[in-house]
């Protein structure tokens, strides 16, 4: 609970960037506030706004943020075997399955722990980042270009800074230095979004032997036993 809400107030702040860049953009307060309500992926919504302000055309942001949001089909899969949801319970899970629920969760020693994670981080970050979006989109009129605050980056700095604890092994560093080489690779010629994917797919295509969830720690029966750790376990 402490790692979820420390993860949801840092990601929530940086909701009023979102605010600001989409109003700047050519949104209304209303529509942006209805984008984090409906779309809530930040990525995505960051690509959105970021295509419509350089003069995009609106298919062409819808089809960005889309290429963008298919990482969160990636956080599905992994987190479905752990959550084990049906009905309600699951579409709710769905719509708080991003990059900060899928870390705490996936951080977390026992499925039964990886579970209150994830609820509180994806619940408590919905709140915090909808209100910091309507402060945002009201005063990004106040501010003037985000960029002059530094706004602009605040969604790269917070995803660094996520990303950045998970770093300690040394398969997840190499993982994460040739995601990133792919991706600074393709940024100059390919489309907004395409080099994000491409840098999933290296990830995907380095971890294909061990897919699922990998609890740091052993996962232990309702009797106590332990059986072991990882996606295994995990199912």
């Amino acid at each position: 609970m402490r790692q979820a809400l420390s993860v949801a107030a840092a990601t929530g702040v940086y909701g009023v960037s979102f605010g600001a860049l989409a109003v700047a953009a050519g949104l209304d307060v209303w529509q942006t506030c209805a984008l984090s309500v409906l779309m809530f992926t930040g990525g995505s919504q960051f690509a959105f706004v970021g295509v419509l302000g350089a003069g995009g055309a609106g298919g062409a942001a819808v089809a960005t943020a889309a290429m963008l949001g298919a990482r969160n089909a990636l956080y599905g899969a992994v987190l479905s075997p752990l959550l084990r949801y049906r009905g309600l319970r699951r579409a709710a899970a769905a719509h708080l399955t991003i990059d900060e629920s899928t870390a705490v969760a996936t951080a977390q020693s026992t499925p039964d722990v990886a579970r209150v994670g994830f609820w509180w981080t994806g619940v408590g970050v919905f709140v915090l980042w909808n209100v910091f979006t309507a402060v945002g989109a009201l005063v990004g009129g106040v501010l003037g270009d985000p960029a002059r605050w530094g706004l602009d980056a605040a969604a790269a700095a917070a995803f660094l800074g996520l990303v950045w604890p998970r770093l300690a092994t040394r398969p997840a560093r190499v993982v994460a230095g040739a995601a990133a080489v792919v991706a600074l690779a393709l940024t100059p010629v390919a489309p907004a979004g395409v080099p994000v994917l491409a840098a999933a797919v290296v990830a995907v295509a380095l971890g294909w032997r061990d897919p699922g969830p990998r609890l740091h720690g052993p996962v232990r029966a309702a009797d106590g036993r332990e059986q072991g750790t990882g996606a295994g376990a995990a199912r």
